[in-house]
């Protein structure tokens, strides 16, 4: 059982839950994917659980006058924060096959962020077993890029650490930057960029070298949508080469026009898996009840 950093993992960065139509700026309705031939297994994930430590997460009780005289004796033995541990996942399995494309919905702290991280491997599981077939990748490559350094230091940076040569960063350095739409700032040091900006360049490094299994976490809700049909078609390209999406996201617009089947967890437990736009007709009357 790992122990965590808060600061650096946190699910409820997502507040918002996307209710629009599924429609483009023009007023047109998205595009869905197409159907695709489902292939042979990629990911499997069985009775998965994922527990961790956060620390300092306790209040503070009222302080009574013996307290206070007893905490005058004992300043040695007092804790620097209180330590709780937190179920994220309970029991979760699912099959995943190359050339799908899955949406991982949920409310806040329903376990959708610690899954896809202990998929990837960046996370150790408490119980149960993952199992991946080929090279997978976690948008973005965070843990490599610097905020410090310009857009296009990281660029070379976050291409090394896909496992490109530096050759081949440099044959796609164009590319990237396009996608990303940073002509203007590629420049710049990404700590001056937008959370939108940012998340672009971070989603056109992290496809540049095509991987098997591209995980995707709430990287589209910033884009507009000019960035949503590149994203869609890289996506497609993936597929196409019976690579496996995974999309973690709050927005039922981009499940729906971006996946083929979703999964919803709700405290960390399955509660559906099926196509998705059946899924989300689901999970939509939910929150609705809900509110």
């Amino acid at each position: 059982m790992a122990a965590i950093d808060p600061e650096n993992f946190d699910e409820r960065d997502f507040d918002e839950v996307d209710h629009e139509p599924d429609e483009s700026e023009n007023g047109e309705p998205d595009a869905p994917l197409p159907a695709r031939r489902i292939g042979t297994p990629s990911v499997v994930v069985d009775d998965v659980h994922v527990k961790y430590r956060v620390f300092g997460g306790r209040k503070k009780s009222v302080a009574t006058e013996t307290s206070k005289v007893r905490a005058l004796f004992n300043r040695s033995r007092r804790h620097v924060g209180a330590i709780s541990e937190v179920h994220a996942v309970r029991g979760v399995s699912f099959v995943a096959h190359h050339g799908e494309s899955i949406g991982i919905v949920g409310m806040n702290g329903a376990g959708k962020s610690t899954l896809l991280r202990a998929v990837a491997g960046l996370m150790p599981v408490s119980s149960g077993d993952v199992y991946v077939s080929g090279t997978s990748a976690l948008l973005g490559v965070n843990a490599a890029l610097i905020k410090s350094l310009t857009g296009e230091r990281n660029i070379m940076i976050g291409g090394l650490a896909l496992g490109l040569t530096k050759a081949e960063v440099q044959e796609r350095y164009d590319d990237i930057v396009e996608f990303a739409g940073l002509q203007d700032f590629i420049h710049l040091p990404m700590k001056a960029y937008s959370s939108g900006m940012a998340a672009r360049l971070r989603f056109a490094i992290s496809t540049a070298a095509v991987p098997d299994i591209l995980m995707i976490d709430e990287a589209l809700a910033t884009g507009d949508a000019s960035f949503r049909a590149r994203s869609q078609k890289r996506i497609e390209q993936i597929r196409e080469r019976a690579g496996t999406v995974f999309l973690v996201s709050h927005s039922i617009r981009a499940v729906r026009n971006m996946c083929d089947r979703a999964i919803w967890l709700d405290q960390g437990k399955v509660v559906d898996d099926g196509p998705s736009g059946e899924v989300m007709d689901r999970y939509a009357a939910e929150l609705r009840r809900r509110r």
